[in-house]
Formats: C-alpha cells, sequence, structure tokens
C-alpha cells in the first residue's frame, strides 16, 4: 500500500474565481498539468489549497472534484482543529473514493501529546482508511514528540507522516522508531527533499511541483536511480525558487506564480493579500530564470 505514496506529490492550490468561487475547470486543468509532470499522486485541500478558509462544503467539492479528476491517488487533506469535523472529513474523504487522508496536528488549540495521541487514534478509529500524520509546529503552533509518533505508527491505519520542521536529527529519529512499522516519512518541506530522502524518506508533499512538477521528479527520480550528483544538480537549481516560494506566507507566493505561469490561480482569500511589489520582483525574477514564465 504504501509504495504508492513515494515520489513527487503536490499539495495543490485551490484557484477560485474573480467572485471567489472554486474554479471547478481550472482545478482540473491543474491536475492534468501536474499529472503531465510525471507526479505519483494529489493533495486537495492541505494548507497549500487554503483549506482553512473553506466552508466544510467547498472542502468536500474539492475533495469530490479531484477524485473524479485524477488519474493518480488522492491524499485528500482533512484534518481540523475540531476532532469531529476532522472525522467527517475524514469519512466524507473515505466515500469519496480519496486513497489516503492528510490530517495536520489541530491548531490554535495547543494539545498536549496526550491529545495529540488522542486526536489521531479517534479519527483513524472512525474512518477504515491510511492516515499520514501532517507535523507543520511552524503554521500549528504543536510539535509532535517522536514517542507520539512512534505510538501512532503502530495503528493498522497510520501509514506515514508529513515532517515539515526540516530537524534531519527528528526525521531519523521518526525513522529509527518506525522502522518496524511499514510507516513511511514524506517530506513537508520542498528544499528538506533530498536530504530527508538521503536517510530514507520515500518524497515529497510539495508546493513547489504546483508549477514545476517535471523537474522535482526529475530530482526524485534521479536519487531513486542512484544519480546523486545529477540529484544535486537538480536540487540546487531549485533551491532559489523553493526559497522565493516561502518569501511570504503560503500560499501566497506559489498561487502567484502559478497565475503568472499561466495556470488556474485567482485570488486568494483574507486575511492572505497580495503579495508586496518587492518580494513580487524577487519570486518573477527567480520564475524566470527557470523558463517557468
Amino acid at each position: 500500500m504504501n509504495q504508492k505514496f513515494h515520489g513527487v506529490i503536490p499539495a495543490l492550490i485551490t484557484p477560485f474565481t474573480a467572485d471567489n468561487r472554486i474554479d471547478v475547470e481550472g482545478f482540473r486543468r491543474n491536475i492534468e498539468f501536474v499529472e503531465k509532470g510525471g507526479v505519483s499522486a494529489i493533495v486537495p485541500c492541505g494548507t497549500t489549497g487554503e483549506s482553512a478558509t473553506m466552508t466544510a462544503e467547498e472542502h468536500m467539492k474539492v475533495v469530490d472534484i479531484a477524485v473524479e479528476t485524477a488519474k493518480v491517488p488522492v491524499i485528500a487533506g482533512t484534518g481540523s482543529n475540531n476532532t469531529e469535523e476532522a472525522v467527517l472529513f475524514t469519512k466524507h474523504a473515505k466515500d469519496a473514493g480519496a486513497a489516503v487522508a492528510l490530517v495536520i496536528t489541530p491548531y490554535y488549540n495547543k494539545p498536549t501529546q496526550a491529545g495529540l495521541k488522542a486526536h489521531f487514534e479517534k479519527i483513524a478509529n472512525s474512518v477504515d482508511i491510511p492516515i499520514i500524520l501532517y507535523n507543520v509546529p511552524s503554521r500549528t503552533s504543536v510539535d509532535m514528540a517522536v514517542s507520539t509518533i512512534a505510538d501512532l505508527a503502530k495503528h493498522e491505519n497510520i501509514i506515514g507522516i508529513k515532517e515539515a520542521t526540516g530537524d534531519m536529527g527528528k526525521a531519523s529519529e521518526i525513522l529509527h522508531k518506525t522502522k518496524d512499522d511499514d510507516f513511511i516519512l514524506l517530506s513537508g518541506d520542498d528544499i528538506s527533499t533530498l536530504p530527508l530522502m538521503s536517510i530514507g524518506a520515500t518524497g515529497v508533499i510539495s508546493v513547489a511541483a504546483n508549477i514545476v512538477p517535471q523537474k522535482m521528479c526529475q530530482m526524485v527520480s534521479a536519487f531513486d536511480s542512484g544519480k546523486l550528483k545529477e540529484a544535486a544538480k537538480i536540487h540546487d537549481e531549485l533551491t532559489p525558487l523553493m526559497k522565493s516560494l516561502f518569501i511570504e506566507t503560503n500560499p501566497a507566493p506559489i498561487k502567484t506564480a502559478a497565475g503568472l505561469a499561466g495556470l488556474a490561480a485567482g485570488p486568494l482569500r483574507l486575511p492572505l493579500v497580495d503579495m508586496t511589489p518587492a518580494n513580487l520582483e524577487i519570486l518573477k525574477a527567480e520564475l524566470k530564470k527557470l523558463g517557468v514564465i
């Protein structure tokens, strides 16, 4: 089962129309674009998809569209800081035909490690679908301890983690503590992809892959083929872009970049706003260097 979730998995932006509705046809085109780039799965309704500003109805609609459109497995973002809502979204993802649910640590509540464990166990016990944990303390103000992750890895429905701390030491410890549990680790940070793969990560849930899916896939494929110098060269080539995509709060830069590249994007939803002119110029320069625009 876990073999499917190797490689490059874009955390998709959610394109909106000028009047702030979901751009359904644009979303379908974006899925087709990343699939042509060679991605192995897709993630709708993650942080990059502006899930925090979607209504429950919109959230489920986006997952439905992704499943209807995609030829690759769908890893549906189903997290919430309300455990019951996370269960609801996860049940919907299962019923819609998603392959896996990606569940973020509850934000704002700041649960203890015991609370985190109870939250994820409740979801995993309520819905028979594989679950990938998502740890991103820079966005949630809570960091899952290695011991908590290792405990959760023993649950038959919890198959992996999207680790977005960029902490190589922590990732190494997670891999060591879960090595007997058929548990995968995916980078949640583009720039950490290659270093994490060198210690056992299976791939990346990627922001950059929204606009450079082929390049990201080439880097991962080169690593998998043992062409380490080639992988490192592509990593080096992509590094300035990866950094510029986080020059302001995600997903403002990637959504801006997608629009500049001719992909469906549309406006950001408040409280996110357009990039500053200075940062926009930095982003444009990196996109031009790579031939994206």
